[in-house]
């Protein structure tokens, strides 16, 4: 049986690059709904509606586990879907508590997409371990566009981060959390619009770590080949050109994952 990792975009890729180097031997499906993409500017109803059809789709592939890859859309509709379904849906969670205890009463801030910045659910978490009002909420919805149109680096990419981020100092800063899985491609950007020795903190590695340890408490771990198939919106990726495209992006994260 596979392992289900949905995204609404590229941005999950991230989370598929990580189960790939902690679980090697498992075999994966990932679904992008590259029809709908970007859901950080969508209303509730609207990712609701999506992320139901995906996992639909992805429990009908008889996955043994779901992985919600995308911050927006863990927020918004986990819970809904869990309701639903018995399998494990694990979704992801912006890493504040790690990041505020580190923080040594420096800021952190937290870049998300619009509708992730929103939501209770983030406000709540972060006025729960946030004692000493450190935490900084920005969203960044431009990167979701950047990313999906194939636009990592250059001049473009960080006159838009020095613009949205003109408001904030940003040696206050010790840690920049990652609130959306398709901001891990830009990293060498913001190594060079924030100061030297700022963390960059993702769930993609404690998500991963705790799929593991779901898979080994239900005795679900397998050993298989690593493959992985792909679909966007249900259409299943054979042509060579885009696996191409998909090895380039894995390629890409292996670089990230060095700075």
């Amino acid at each position: 049986m596979k392992i289900g990792i949905f995204d609404s975009g590229i941005g999950g890729l991230t989370v598929l690059h990580q189960a790939l180097i902690t679980l090697p031997k498992e075999d994966y499906i990932y679904y992008a709904d590259t029809d709908n993409v970007p859901y950080g500017i969508k209303t509730r109803e609207e990712i609701i509606g999506y992320v139901d059809r995906a996992v639909d789709f992805l429990v009908g592939k008889g996955v043994k586990a779901i992985v919600i890859a995308c911050n927006t859309a863990t927020s918004t509709a986990a819970d809904y879907v869990r309701s639903k379904y018995t399998l494990p849906i694990l979704g992801m969670e912006p890493a504040v508590k790690p990041a505020v205890a580190k923080s040594h009463g420096k800021r952190v801030m937290v870049i998300a997409t619009p509708v992730t910045v929103r939501e209770e659910k983030l406000r709540a978490l972060i006025e729960q371990v946030d004692d000493e009002h450190l935490v900084d909420l920005v969203a960044l919805p431009g990167l979701v566009s950047f990313a999906e149109a194939g636009i990592f680096e250059g001049n473009e990419i960080e006159q838009y981060l020095r613009h949205e981020l003109s408001d904030y100092h940003l040696a206050n800063y010790s840690a920049l959390i990652l609130g959306c899985t398709h901001f891990n491609y830009f990293k060498d950007s913001y190594c060079k619009v924030f100061p030297k020795g700022i963390s960059f903190i993702d769930g993609s590695v404690g998500t991963v770590n705790y799929l593991k340890r779901i898979l080994t408490e239900r005795n679900l771990l397998e050993n298989n080949h690593g493959t992985v198939e792909y679909y966007m919106s249900g259409r299943p990726v054979y042509r060579d050109e885009e696996l191409q495209k998909l090895s380039g992006l894995h390629m890409r994260l292996d670089k990230m994952l060095k700075l």
